[in-house]
């Protein structure tokens, strides 16, 4: 008779060992979070991801471009518009937005729906495009993607950049927050942060933006790579118009 104990033993180890392994990361992405504090980081993984990809593909004639601006540097006007692009309630929540974030995922269920009903009727399911994901982040939640995470689009990643958002907002203030964000941020292919995104838009420094300018700035992050092959399309300066009306009532942190 094999002894119940001695088969579940292998598997209690095993689950130990995974559960050993998951705290020990937490606790090294807590420790690296913490030292953001006092120490600016030098990189990301979105950009050590990009660096690489332009790396493979050979693209030697795009210049990587960031500089580093102190967040008192920064233009008010583009912390306003960035806010109030991407993030409205940043300088209230805890670093996630529970209500966008059941709204972002009845909307993806419902274009999953929508795609799935697509393929049956089509001829060649294989050229239906996936339904398109809408993410529902704050800004504190792209940070924690960027600097940390892989790209990939699952359950599992979407759950650890929550605890990372939260780890964010515990050990860093909103201040401290949207510096990182504004310094590593990607506004184009190979363009990061709001200093290098002004000088390679409008020739000057973040400090100098107008208004406007952040807003044209601010309009671009969803899709930097897309938007900026076309930089004066009647969408962009609808939407830019939209951010500049909202920027008045934007709280900084």
């Amino acid at each position: 008779m094999v002894n119940g104990n001695q088969t579940g033993s292998p598997l209690r180890r095993w689950l130990l060992w995974l559960l050993a392994a998951f705290i020990a990361l937490q606790v090294f992405f807590v420790g690296r979070i913490a030292l953001m504090a006092v120490i600016d980081p030098q990189s990301t993984a979105f950009q050590r991801s990009e660096a690489w990809r332009l790396a493979r593909d050979d693209y030697r004639h795009r210049k990587w471009s960031q500089q580093w601006l102190d967040y008192d540097r920064i233009s008010p006007q583009l912390k306003r518009a960035v806010i109030a692009s991407e993030d409205g309630g940043f300088t209230a929540h805890e670093g996630v937005e529970w209500d966008a974030l059941e709204a972002a995922w009845l909307r993806n269920e419902k274009l999953a729906e929508q795609a799935e009903r697509q393929a049956t009727r089509a001829r060649d399911p294989a050229q239906v495009k996936p339904a398109k994901v809408i993410g529902g982040s704050t800004i504190t939640q792209q940070l924690a993607k960027n600097l940390l995470l892989s790209g990939e689009r699952s359950l599992l990643r979407k759950g650890q950049e929550l605890v990372l958002a939260l780890a964010l907002e515990s050990c860093l203030s909103k201040r401290r927050i949207l510096e990182i964000y504004l310094n590593s941020v990607e506004w184009g292919e190979g363009v990061f942060g709001a200093e290098a995104a002004a000088r390679r838009y409008f020739g000057k420094s973040a400090s100098q933006l107008t208004a406007h300018e952040a807003a044209r700035l601010a309009v671009l992050l969803p899709a930097p790579k897309r938007y900026e092959q076309r930089p004066g399309s009647a969408y962009l300066a609808g939407r830019a118009a939209t951010i500049v009306a909202r920027m008045g009532g934007v709280a900084l942190p």
